[in-house]
């Protein structure tokens, strides 16, 4: 089986890429937007920038599965005129080009990964529930799911899709860095009484996910959420980080609504709703379907996203 990976340089394809090729029977192939070095020896070819007007003829080539990651990710300060036409250019019609390639090409499976903001900001998802989402980012997942899935329907392309929430691990950026680089420097932090609840997962527990997908049959034309099986407050978020890096946590037990009020003076609102505000995802589906539960622990996620620092 050849395995088409495309973001295979980005921080879940730099992980996923030498699991698969680690797996006997599978060959991996990546689609690159530059020629770069990469972790293991596989085959790659360079495809450019994700859009419209990609040629994925070479890459897809005696494919059998795609795995779609490569995406215009969130972007906390995005500096764009039209942020929701950027995520459309890559996102959306990126994405549609290459399934639509791909049936072309006869490959079998294309694998998807999108995002919980397709759902929304808050709240106890499924993959029955109902598609929210606020910005402009989970709308353009949402499209670009849409499009994907109309394209099964026409050419019989087996299309699965992952839906995931903030992951975390070795060499993560964003805000979950930013939060462990603020834990370790024993900065204290008003969150000792926060008491949501967050579906997260680790780097390691989405790979295995994304790579169960790519063989087991059951997965065809199924969407999946995913996440590590236990939710987390942010209180115990940052206790257990603290715990991971072998410092004492240094949390101020504020009020929430304390905190509310003055995310809301300071136009932080959507900061705090990340920080304070709930957003669980069921798993049960991934583990009836395809037996699938997550291999790592959150603990040991979180040791080893300290240690890939």
């Amino acid at each position: 089986m050849r395995v088409l990976v495309t973001g295979a340089t980005g921080f879940v394809g730099s992980a996923l890429v030498p699991v698969l090729a680690s797996r006997e029977g599978i060959i991996v192939r990546t689609a690159l937007r530059k020629l770069q070095a990469q972790s293991v020896a596989v085959e790659s070819v360079v495809v450019g920038e994700i859009d419209t007007g990609t040629d994925w003829a070479t890459a897809l080539s005696g494919v059998d599965v795609v795995v779609h990651l490569a995406a215009r990710v969130h972007v906390m300060r995005d500096r764009a005129t039209d942020p929701l036409a950027e995520f459309r250019r890559t996102n959306v019609s990126g994405s549609v080009r290459l399934a639509e390639q791909a049936s072309v090409a006869g490959v079998r499976r294309v694998v998807y990964l999108s995002s919980i903001k397709v759902n929304g900001e808050s709240g106890v998802f499924r993959e029955s529930d109902p598609e929210a989402p606020e910005d402009a980012y989970g709308v353009s997942k949402r499209e670009a799911e849409l499009g994907l899935r109309e394209i099964a329907r026409r050419t019989g392309l087996d299309v699965v899709i992952i839906r995931s929430p903030l992951v975390y691990g070795p060499n993560v950026k964003g805000n979950f860095e930013r939060l462990m680089r603020t834990v370790g420097r024993g900065i204290p932090l008003p969150l000792g009484d926060v008491h949501n609840l967050r579906s997260l997962v680790s780097l390691d527990n989405l790979v295995d996910m994304l790579a169960t997908c790519v063989v087991h049959p059951d997965a065809a034309n199924q969407l999946f959420l995913v996440s590590d099986g236990e939710d987390l407050s942010t209180t115990a978020l940052i206790t257990r980080l603290c715990r991971a890096m072998g410092r004492p946590p240094r949390l101020i037990p504020v009020p929430v609504a304390v905190l509310n009020c003055c995310a809301a003076m300071l136009g932080k609102r959507a900061v705090a709703n990340r920080l304070l505000g709930s957003l669980r995802v069921d798993i049960a589906k991934a583990n009836r379907v395809l037996g699938w539960s997550p291999p790592v622990s959150v603990d040991d996620g979180l040791n080893r996203a300290v240690r890939g620092r």
